[in-house]
């Protein structure tokens, strides 16, 4: 039996928990790592409503699906981010262009995941940080030292009463390494863990989708890190540049063959999960691995029930033994 394999229910928020469930199950899943939007689970009431907990629980439990992990995206991003009319659609409508308040409430909120996550009995929540300094990637007009430090001091400063939350309920967070975040590619994600260095329930949910459109090799970044991964995502992207594509994208949507890269349903891209399988057994990770699927060329009840095939071949164990020490002398 490999590691226990899940399903994040981010791209399946347009169902019903109970429909999810159901769908997870005959996929072949051992679990979900539930959204904390949509109808899957609200945080602050998981948080004050323990009839409310028991209820999602039941369902869990019948149809035998653990639920080790809460995912928290587009919550988080409210935290880090402000002022951008494109938050209007994460945070409650009522809320709509109110920066503040959306920052407020999407405080409050990742709070009560924390509480959220004790009560379910799960061990970490995934999601986004948010970055003020996003829009300055590209280092024209001049983008300083001091203006780049201040971004980070901010996230800092923003997310620590937030984990003190997370410490008091023996909870652990973890970042997702994106574009659209302060930690995005390797250097970035170094400097924010030094920033963090004094919070080790700050941590990596370690997803290889994003690192390998950007030349990033992920299990290098896996190992490198991997005192600070506490979940992973098993997600995969191709890269198909043409000789007109770029990897910026050129504001075309996903799925558009004209991008100069996409995410791929697990085994039809360019991650190469061998060698991560590898790192997470040598380093004795034995947290979940949580299927995030996404692929705009295949129908999606096909490609999640293929993922989750997928993960169990190549999920293998680690040796418990030398090859060669059948052929010692005795």
């Amino acid at each position: 039996m490999g590691r226990l394999l899940t399903l994040m229910t981010a791209q399946w928020a347009d169902l019903e928990l109970e429909e999810i469930c159901s769908k997870a199950k005959e996929f072949g899943y051992d679990g979900l790592e539930l959204a904390c939007w949509g109808n899957h689970l609200d945080p602050k009431r998981a948080a004050e409503d323990d009839e409310y907990v028991a209820e999602v629980k039941e369902l869990l439990n019948k149809y035998d699906l653990k639920c080790v992990a809460l995912c928290t995206h587009i919550i988080g991003q409210c935290v880090g981010d402000y002022n951008d009319p494109r938050l209007n659609g994460f945070a409650p409508p009522e809320l709509a262009d109110k920066p503040d308040e959306i920052r407020a409430w999407a405080i409050e909120s990742m709070k009560y995941s924390a509480i959220a996550a004790k009560k379910m009995g799960c061990y970490v929540v995934t999601g986004f940080v948010g970055s003020p300094i996003w829009k300055y990637l590209y280092s024209f007009p001049q983008t300083s030292e001091e203006l780049v430090e201040s971004g980070f001091q901010e996230i800092y400063d923003l997310w620590t009463p937030i984990l003190d939350v997370f410490v008091e309920n023996g909870i652990k967070f973890a970042l997702e390494v994106h574009p659209g975040e302060i930690a995005f590619d390797y250097y970035s994600t170094k400097r924010l863990l030094e920033k963090f260095k004094d919070r080790p329930e700050f941590g990596l949910n370690f997803d290889p989708s994003h690192l390998v459109w950007q030349g990033i090799t992920p299990h290098v970044f896996l190992e490198d890190f991997i005192d600070r991964v506490y979940h992973v995502h098993m997600k995969d992207a191709a890269v198909t540049l043409d000789g007109r594509s770029g990897l910026l994208g050129s504001h075309i949507d996903f799925g558009d063959l004209r991008r100069g890269w996409n995410f791929r349903s697990l085994g039809h891209g360019d991650v190469d999960f061998e060698n991560i399988i590898r790192v997470l057994n040598a380093y004795d990770y034995q947290g979940p691995l949580s299927v995030e699927w996404e692929d705009s060329g295949m129908e999606r009840e096909y490609g999640a029930r293929e993922a989750a095939e997928f993960v169990r071949k190549i999920d293998f164990k680690a040796s418990d033994f030398s090859f060669d020490s059948a052929m010692a002398s005795k």
